[in-house]
């Protein structure tokens, strides 16, 4: 049985960071409906600059150097990935194409051979 381990926010400090992330993101999105008669440019410079805040705040903490830590990894692994040609894109979707109508055509003749045996053979209700 795998065992899934919960990364929780331990240190004090932290805790703090990701409070004010909170604190960031819906005082940016309040003050983005409040500054609605100061116009658009007001509104998403707000809304901008305080998601960029929160943004920060959070990857300065440790979950989010956890995060950039993984987000590397991760871009790592992107790079190791071989990537098919458009020959071979093609070839392949042709495939998926051709079993797809030859599975549909065999559900349609299974269908009909089953209503031609069930409702002429066996019931007897088509004349």
């Amino acid at each position: 049985m795998a065992t899934t381990q919960v990364e929780t926010v331990s240190s004090a400090a932290d805790k703090a960071k990701i409070a004010a992330v909170a604190a960031l993101v819906v005082a940016s999105i309040a003050g983005f409906y409040l500054l609605s008669k100061q116009g658009a440019l007001v509104q998403w410079a707000t809304l901008i600059v305080g998601l960029a805040l929160a943004a920060g705040v959070f990857l300065i903490s440790e979950p989010g150097k956890r995060f950039i830590g993984f987000a590397r990894d991760a871009w790592r692994e992107v790079k190791k990935v071989v990537w098919p040609t458009r020959k071979e894109t093609m070839q392949m979707t042709l495939y998926v194409f051709a079993f797809v109508v030859v599975m549909a055509l065999f559900l349609w003749f299974t269908d009909k051979t089953l209503e031609w045996v069930l409702y002429d053979l066996i019931l007897g209700w088509r004349k």
